[in-house]
């Protein structure tokens, strides 16, 4: 596509999604920061527009001598009336502001004129819309220097990893289609259409064993609770039947806690016992490592289940007891498929060697994990954003969530979750990649309720039923498609 053409899309897209959002802010005023190249043109575009449109529109300029395209899209909205004042004079009153001085190619710390001018027009106290993303992310990498947040950022034809990395700088993010020629290849962010593909509604003659069988080891003495946080996320995710493997004293308090979950008691500091062997082949998925503790036998006791064990999670000190002999599963995930879910602390202990990298690309961290396992394995690395891998696959981001499943439980309901779509015959990077979805939009809908600050795991759990109806609203009646946008990611609750 010539590149007067999709800047001059890209601008427009900014007059109308701006003016879309912020209808009020945008009547009282815009001031456009505009830089010398294309970014800035496609500021210059986007003033134009929204003063054809009858909206009051500034534009201010960083300096420097602006490029072709830039001084060509100068030119025609300088002539059809769009007003330019200096950068360090006098400001009209606004309601929006404007962010278009870098763009998706800026690297390194804005120049100090830049910043300066960044640093007024947050001095507007008016929202900011950025064009691409605030000035001072780098997009690339999501490394930020000195960028002031935005409310919207509004970029083009797909998400960059800037945008997934630096969620605090971005705010709400929306993709516009300007026309650019299709990817040959871009990195699949999960979405709800996506994620509740892999939970249908249940046939009407659907009986505990079609739902699913899953079975956890997990839950010692002291971490019962553990155990029941995976067991309640699996059967609000619609698991037939839940069975806790723990030693006697977790499973005294789990029978009277909750009495829907079967328990078989097992040492965890010793082999698999026959009943509990005899579990795990009648098992659909196993999740191994909530509340598993670390002392003595855990690796032995791991190595055994998953001998066993058909779909298997991996989590928690499941994960720390294998530290050290990963090979271990290279050889059995052809025919046994696994799901592994580190978190940070956890992925440096297993993968010391890639740690600083999953700090900075988190994608070619949990790609490099999972090739180092098997086909048939899924790496989950937790984070903003969660990635997960597979070997062949392009790993799949899951940006979904909020500040509020930093608590202790938060993990154990993603295993269960995941737990209860293996069970049902999901392909495990699709069942975790679901899971991670699922987790974060009921969170999302328990922080509307309750607060990401004041939110617990309990109110996740009690926020899935009403996720599942969404899901299934959303399977019968799409979303009318609202051109340009394609694609649009809200701003975490952080309150």
């Amino acid at each position: 596509m010539p590149r007067p053409v999709l800047m001059n899309a890209a601008g427009r897209a900014v007059a109308a999604i701006a003016a879309a959002r912020m209808p009020l802010a945008a009547a009282r005023g815009v001031l456009v920061a505009a830089g010398a190249g294309n970014n800035g043109g496609d500021g210059w575009v986007a003033a134009r527009a929204l003063h054809r449109a009858g909206i009051a529109t500034w534009v201010t300029s960083a300096g420097g001598a602006p490029g072709e395209l830039c001084a060509a899209a100068r030119a025609l909205a300088l002539a059809d009336g769009v007003r330019e004042v200096a950068p360090d004079g006098p400001w009209p009153a606004v309601g929006l502001a404007i962010d278009a001085l870098l763009g998706t190619g800026a690297r390194g710390a804005p120049r100090a004129s830049f910043a300066a001018l960044i640093e007024r027009l947050t001095d507007l106290a008016a929202p900011i819309v950025a064009i691409d993303g605030p000035t001072g992310v780098d997009l690339a990498t999501g490394v930020v220097h000195g960028a002031a947040p935005v409310a919207l950022s509004i970029t083009f034809g797909g998400l960059r990893r800037g945008h997934l990395l630096a969620r605090d700088e971005v705010g709400d993010i929306v993709v516009a289609d300007i026309g650019h020629p299709p990817p040959a290849a871009w990195p699949t962010l999960m979405s709800d259409a996506i994620a509740a593909a892999q939970v249908p509604p249940f046939p009407a003659g659907a009986h505990k064993g079609m739902r699913g069988r899953v079975v956890i080891v997990g839950g010692d003495a002291g971490m019962a609770g553990a155990a029941r946080m995976v067991a309640r996320a699996a059967f609000a995710t619609g698991a037939g039947l839940v069975h806790v493997a723990c030693p006697a004293e977790s499973a005294a308090v789990l029978q009277t806690a909750e009495p829907d979950v079967q328990t078989v008691v097992q040492d965890f500091a010793a082999a698999p016992s026959a009943a509990l062997r005899d579990l795990l082949d009648r098992a659909n998925a196993v999740v191994v490592g909530p509340g598993l503790g670390r002392g003595a036998g855990r690796r032995e006791l791991v190595t055994a289940i998953m001998a066993h064990a058909g779909r298997v999670v991996l989590d928690a000190d499941g994960l720390i007891a294998l530290q050290g002999s990963l090979d271990a599963l290279a050889g059995r995930t052809a025919d046994r498929p696994c799901v592994l879910t580190p978190h940070p602390g956890e992925f440096r202990a297993l993968w010391p060697a890639l740690a600083a990298a999953a700090e900075t690309d988190p994608w070619g961290a949990a790609e490099s994990a999972a090739s180092g396992i098997g086909a048939g394995c899924a790496v989950l690395l937790k984070g903003v954003p969660t990635v997960v891998a597979a070997t062949g696959r392009a790993p799949v981001t899951v940006a979904a969530g909020n500040p509020g499943l930093a608590t202790g439980g938060s993990g154990d309901l993603l295993s269960g979750i995941i737990g209860c779509l293996l069970a049902q015959g999901v392909e495990p990077p699709l069942a975790a990649a679901a899971a991670a979805q699922a987790l974060g939009r009921a969170a999302d809908i328990a922080a509307r309720r309750h607060t990401a600050r004041g939110m617990r795991p309990v109110d996740v759990v009690r926020a899935l039923p009403d996720l599942w109806r969404e899901w299934e609203l959303l399977r019968r009646a799409p979303p009318t498609p609202l051109p340009p946008v394609i694609l649009e990611l809200p701003a975490p609750a952080r309150v």
